[in-house]
């Protein structure tokens, strides 16, 4: 062959590769939550465990006994309540149930946070449009969580209650699923 001939296919062969790279890195890419990278390749805890921001959910999660659960293969998806939203509450709220004689109500609030499958933000906004502007979404804890769009690229989560939370951090990927950082803590019925 010529140089002629070789010259555009490797061309050719290089914009392949260099595209895969770049399409195999924007899906690794890991995102900061809490000041922390959070790494595809861990597992829903392992990555909360170091978020600055969801300290105060890693200790609801650990007293209610659900580490284990979220080490699972699942595929879940976490709404996952900040420091800020925790603190939201009324007074004395997370310190009544972190006590021991409240871990099934402590089990129950955030069980209603996750969601079995793995909803990053396109699978969210489609199950949206195929609900006319709202999608009902299972929770683990048997009732229901209602997603609403909120703006072209927001997307607000409201509980049964009517309070509505904002994801403030989106399609932050785990081994074992995504979690979406939302603004406010969710109440069951």
């Amino acid at each position: 062959m010529t140089l002629r001939k070789l010259l555009p296919m490797a061309f050719g062969a290089a914009m392949l590769v260099g595209g895969s790279l770049m399409a195999s890195a924007a899906m690794t890419a890991t995102v900061t939550v809490g000041g922390q990278p959070m790494f595809a390749s861990k597992n829903i805890v392992e990555n909360a465990v170091n978020s600055a921001d969801h300290t105060t959910l890693v200790a609801a999660v650990k007293a209610a006994g659900l580490v284990d659960t979220l080490e699972t293969k699942g595929p879940f998806t976490v709404f996952a309540p900040t420091n800020e939203a925790f603190a939201a509450l009324p007074a004395g709220t997370v310190d009544t149930l972190l006590k021991p004689e409240n871990k099934a109500m402590l089990t129950k609030v955030l069980t209603y946070h996750v969601v079995a499958g793995r909803l990053d933000f396109a699978s969210l906004h489609k199950l949206i449009d195929a609900g006319n502007g709202s999608a009902t979404l299972k929770t683990v804890a048997g009732e229901t969580l209602t997603a609403m769009l909120n703006g072209p690229h927001n997307i607000v989560i409201a509980d049964a209650k009517g309070n509505v939370a904002h994801i403030t951090t989106y399609d932050v990927t785990q081994s074992n699923g995504v979690i979406q950082v939302i603004d406010k803590v969710l109440l069951p019925g």
